[in-house]
């Protein structure tokens, strides 16, 4: 709404969160894959029956009311606690909204930016000044308290050489920072941007406490319904209820995020009551396990679009484009997500989830044609190309890697499949050094895709300049605009092969019969832990 004053003020009450399940197989599939939010508007999903984003299976109990412990099971450790200069999403799975919160978060019931520690805040005409007021009282869990200092001080430190992974580039368009007052904070952008008010929704928005930033890798200090207890290195990372928590208390005292190698050992500490939920089922065969039993199972859409990368660096094989094109050609993705994944999760063709609203499905762009992707190869004098496919050692990378080689194989290429070890090995050989052909990777964060193809440095090595300027025209365009430049973005991105779409990972969760507050649709980067319960 528009105030007398000529500000657009935006007002809403802050809602109970749904639980978000932001997967384990997922926590380091992005690989530091920044949050590059392509925009700040509502998330309509459309896809696994959930219309809104997800819906919580049940409402949760009175919150606060236990002392119990909840055993929550994953594949992908962290690497370290600080998510400001280690890449991968195991971090802010953890830390993001639960002990970290931000300015506003995304109610994934509505898809809306609602308040979280900002109660409100207003926007200039010229879609310049956003001015926050912040809710008073809240303490961090070392006892400080929080003001806009610490919001103006976590701000301005994004920007800083403090932070060192790629998405810091989200706040790139802020201009200045300004505490007003204990609770209004000033932020002044460049330029109009639909991204920033979704940005701060994300890692880069986490508010710090301006004393303790000194050892972000193994201490953290936040403002949320948890607190960091203790980490036991390859197995368990335990938090507890924060006592001075300013919102309403979790129910479960104690979360331990325990942490396996494999699908088969995760599966057996649920069928043995060894955890509590499954966050994410990492072979999706293995359902049956666990259909017809005491247990409950969870399955929705995610963010998580599973990308084979090719490294079209100069020198490179798959700088050729006709070559990249007999890639796509050559991959049956109905079959391989059948084969791999057991045809659990969604062909979408493009970088665009069916949960953001500039999504158009694009598998129609390089359909299964093995007689295309053999002419391609032939014409390229490309036959018998030997490419090294890189892959973190993460359950739907390795199952999927197999099937990619055999097709590609099949259409006249050599293929060598090398297994990192995810997330060090991964991170350094493909991520920083680009030392690979091919990668497979699932790109988790919300509304990424600028992120993950806007730059030529990043490991995608694609970032045009056209596909910039698309970029860039649709953050500071309209909301009509800004849907119609990022559907041409995707459809550019798709048409030049810049990388291979396999398929969009779904939300597959196991747990007890009654635990409440598990979500259908796992669309942030956090799993909100705040909203589980017993029932």
């Amino acid at each position: 709404m528009h105030d007398d004053d000529g500000m657009t003020t935006s007002r809403k009450t802050r809602p109970l969160l749904a639980a978000l399940a932001a997967t384990a197989l997922l926590a380091g599939c992005n690989a530091g894959a920044g949050t590059s939010t392509d925009d700040g508007s509502q998330e309509p999903g459309d896809s696994a029956g959930a219309e809104d984003g997800g819906e919580d299976t049940a409402a949760a109990p009175e919150p606060g009311g236990s002392d119990e412990t909840v055993r929550v099971g994953l594949v992908a450790e962290p690497a370290s606690l600080d998510f400001t200069t280690t890449d991968g999403a195991a971090i802010p799975q953890l830390l993001l909204d639960n002990v970290y919160e931000t300015l506003v978060t995304v109610d994934v019931e509505t898809g809306e930016i609602v308040p979280a520690l900002a109660t409100e805040w207003e926007v200039s005409e010229d879609r310049t000044t956003y001015t926050f007021t912040l809710e008073d009282g809240v303490t961090f869990s070392d006892g400080s308290e929080f003001t806009a200092e610490d919001a103006a001080f976590s701000l301005d430190r994004v920007s800083s050489d403090a932070w060192t992974i790629s998405l810091k580039s989200q706040l790139d368009v802020v201009e200045s920072v300004e505490a007003v007052d204990d609770t209004t904070l000033e932020v002044t952008l460049s330029r109009p941007s639909n991204s920033f008010l979704y940005a701060l929704t994300t890692r880069v928005g986490a508010m710090f406490d301006t004393e303790a930033v000194d050892n972000l890798a193994e201490q953290a200090i936040g403002t949320g319904p948890y607190t960091f207890e203790n980490w036991d290195r390859g197995s368990q990372i335990t938090l507890e209820r924060n006592p001075d928590y300013h919102g309403d208390a979790p129910y479960f005292q104690t979360v331990e995020m325990r942490y396996f190698d494999d699908a088969n050992a995760l599966n057996n500490a649920m069928l043995t009551d060894a955890i509590d939920v499954v966050s994410t089922v990492q072979a999706p065969e293995s359902l049956a396990e666990f259909e017809g039993g005491d247990f409950q199972i969870v399955e929705g859409t995610t963010n998580g679009e599973v990308v084979l990368s090719m490294n079209q660096q100069e020198g490179n094989p798959l700088a050729d484009p006709d070559l990249r094109e007999a890639v796509r050609y050559a991959i049956d993705h109905q079959s391989l997500m059948d084969t791999c994944w057991a045809g659990r999760g969604e062909l979408i063709g493009s970088m665009v989830p069916p949960t953001d609203p500039w999504y158009e499905d694009r598998t129609g762009d390089y359909p299964f044609d093995p007689e295309e992707a053999q002419r391609l190869i032939s014409e390229a004098g490309a036959e018998g190309t030997e490419l090294r496919l890189r892959i973190p050692s993460l359950p739907y990378a390795v199952s999927c890697g197999t099937v990619v080689e055999s097709m590609l194989e099949d259409a006249g290429l050599q293929v060598t499949i090398d297994e990192l070890e995810f997330p060090a090995a991964w991170l350094e050989t493909v991520f920083t050094n680009k030392d690979f052909d091919m990668s497979i990777v699932a790109h988790v964060e919300p509304r990424d895709m600028a992120n993950v193809f806007g730059s030529p440095d990043y490991y995608t090595t694609y970032g045009t300049e056209e596909i910039q300027t698309l970029f860039e025209e649709a953050d500071t365009g309209t909301e009509e605009e800004q849907v119609a430049k990022l559907q041409e973005a995707a459809a550019v991105i798709s048409e030049d092969a810049a990388a291979d779409f396999l398929f969009l990972l779904p939300n597959l969760m196991v747990a007890d019969p009654d635990i409440t507050g598990l979500p259908t649709n796992a669309i942030k980067e956090s799993f909100d832990l705040g909203d589980l319960a017993r029932g």
